[in-house]
């Protein structure tokens, strides 16, 4: 079944802005939206990268590479993760997915999305390209 699901990728010039949602299903958004949330991103031929989190109380990680373009929010309302996407440059270019993360693991996976399995629910991914 699916847990989480992006929306929102798309084709965009450089410079362009994007919004990508994930909407997160009720049981999983009870289980990880109380403490880590996270988008990350894969280029292909490139490992999968931490974009950006954000724990139980709001406070927010990003990548060095996205810090002051993209801001990561979300909607308990709505079981809903956004990713706000401005000044987009080529190197943003990948896929991009929502995640899961446990809270002990969210000071972590940003820089290492891989690091003691912290990450414990992936969605299917939304494709974004930029264009120059």
């Amino acid at each position: 079944q699916v847990h989480l699901a992006e929306s929102g990728g798309g084709s965009v010039q450089a410079g362009g802005s994007l919004r990508l949602s994930c909407i997160v299903s009720r049981y999983t958004y009870a289980t990880h939206g109380s403490y880590c949330m996270g988008w990350f991103r894969q280029h292909t031929e490139k490992k999968r990268e931490g974009v950006a989190v954000i724990d139980n109380d709001g406070t927010t990680t990003y990548a060095d590479s996205v810090k002051g373009r993209f801001t990561i929010s979300k909607d308990g309302a709505k079981n809903t993760l956004y990713l706000q996407m401005d000044s987009l440059n080529p190197e943003d270019t990948g896929s991009y997915y929502c995640a899961g993360v446990r809270g002990a693991g969210c000071r972590y996976v940003v820089e290492d999305p891989e690091s003691a399995g912290y990450i414990e629910v992936w969605g299917q991914g939304t494709l974004v390209s930029v264009s120059a």
